[in-house]
């Protein structure tokens, strides 16, 4: 299994700063079961529990920074202790999976339809950050931005967006999970709108003030989480083993609240 995951997203593919692979378990454990999360918690890995799953495989690391204990003195720590305790095996695909083809934003792009992809910033091989595509049919931003907080499961929080709601949307640009990075690669392909997550308010304002295109900020975990039931898919068809995509939300926005005060 650790094999099948590492030729699909293989470790060298990931950023130097990123910690990837196998955090818990053994190499030739026996796995039957496979819960697919974003993030490895003390509710996905009770979730792991009840579902009888023997392997998590998840999108966010559990130790990014390096740690000297793993006593259960602290979140990650108790998580470590009950992982094992469990006998459930973790496996990280982080940087790697954003990169990969297919990967966490041929995922996102799926979700939303887009097609005829290419990354956003190549990194080789047809590898790469982001994607860009088009729509079917073209149709205005409003449009676009209310499937987008539909299909993405965002919830009552739904999406951010700066640009003419009326604009007539084309050409799209997306990443999954933090894609503020990526705004001049949009800004240089003239994309139509960029949606991605965590974007700040500083970076869209000199983003706007470059003359960049329509954006929307959709959120961290919703545009990660089309991956999970992509790989969770790919598993079950490469194994034949049960791999599910996890109930739990973690996402740590709940619900929005809105104001009265419309002077502004």
């Amino acid at each position: 299994m650790i094999g099948l995951l590492d030729s699909r997203y293989p470790p060298e593919w990931a950023e130097p700063w990123d910690r990837v692979g196998l955090v818990t378990g053994r190499p030739k454990q026996p796995v039957n079961r496979v819960l697919g999360v974003v993030d490895v918690t003390a509710a996905t890995v009770a979730e792991a529990r009840e579902q009888r799953a023997d392997l998590i495989v998840a999108h966010h690391p559990l130790l990014l920074s390096g740690v000297s204990s793993v006593a259960a003195t602290t979140p990650a720590g108790s998580v470590v202790h009950d992982l094992i305790e469990s006998g459930i095996a973790l496996y990280v695909a982080h940087t790697n999976a954003d990169v990969a083809v297919p990967g966490v934003s041929d995922s996102l792009a799926d979700a939303l339809g887009i097609v005829g992809r290419m990354p956003l910033l190549p990194t080789g091989e047809g590898r790469g950050h982001g994607r860009v595509g088009r729509l079917p049919v073209q149709m205005p931003l409003r449009e676009f931005a209310q499937m987008a907080a539909r299909v993405l499961l965002t919830g009552t929080l739904g999406v951010r967006v700066t640009g003419d709601p009326a604009q007539r949307i084309t050409l799209v640009a997306v990443c999954g999970g933090s894609g503020a990075e990526f705004l001049p690669q949009a800004r240089e392909l003239g994309v139509d709108v960029y949606l991605t997550g965590d974007l700040k308010h500083h970076s869209v304002t000199d983003h706007l003030a470059a003359g960049g295109p329509a954006l929307i900020d959709a959120g961290h975990w919703s545009t990660e989480q089309p991956w999970v039931a992509e790989v969770t898919t790919w598993l079950t068809k490469e194994t034949g083993l049960e791999a599910f995509v996890s109930q739990t939300r973690t996402d740590p926005w709940s619900f929005h609240v809105y104001g009265h005060n419309r002077s502004l």
